[in-house]
């Protein structure tokens, strides 16, 4: 049930935050009985869609509908439980995104902003700007959402709720526990 729901609420998000970003093409088409204006999303340039992994993943599953053209590129980060430090396991970004490249990054939790604030750094040393990048998650905390507006100004975060506080170990209080565990059915 928290998958198909965090699912849903993916798709829901991942629609606010980039119904401004998919580019239009304007065409006149035929209908059986005439000629109507019409708009159409360009599908030439696919938006550039970063899960974290793994819970990065769920958000992802019903959004086809939403993004019609997209290329995904996966980055892995595991965090330090004592240290709260987030460290790379997996980065398969392209090696330069275009200057006008869209980009959707998916992550559930956003709770120290660290694991965030490392793949947005990544992004925009490949060419990424601020402004053209949109953060998807489920809840965030103050922590993260302050990072993340005092380093990058153009950035958007569309989250379903921001929760009061972290606790000492840096979970999100009262957060939804670990989203890839129980997404997955697994457990640490």
């Amino acid at each position: 049930m928290f998958r198909a729901a965090a699912a849903e609420l993916g798709r829901i998000l991942i629609y606010e935050a980039v119904r401004d970003m998919l580019p239009v093409v304007e065409a006149v088409i035929e209908t059986p009985l005439g000629q109507s204006e019409a708009a159409f999303v360009d599908v030439t340039k696919p938006i550039k869609v970063i899960p974290v992994l793994r819970a990065g993943l769920v958000l992802l599953e019903q959004a086809q509908s939403v993004l019609p053209s997209h290329e995904t590129f996966h980055v892995g980060y595991v965090r330090d439980d004592e240290t709260l430090v987030a460290r790379p396991y997996l980065n398969k970004l392209p090696v330069q995104f275009a200057e006008d490249d869209k980009l959707l990054i998916t992550d559930p939790m956003l709770a120290t902003g660290g694991t965030m604030l490392q793949v947005v750094d990544d992004c925009i040393a490949r060419g990424a700007k601020p402004e053209n990048i949109r953060i998807v998650s489920i809840v965030a905390a103050p922590p993260a959402m302050v990072k993340l507006s005092e380093k990058y100004k153009g950035i958007k975060v569309y989250t379903g709720c921001i929760d009061a506080e972290l606790n000492e170990k840096g979970y999100i209080v009262p957060g939804l526990g670990d989203a890839g565990d129980r997404a997955y059915g697994t457990t640490k």
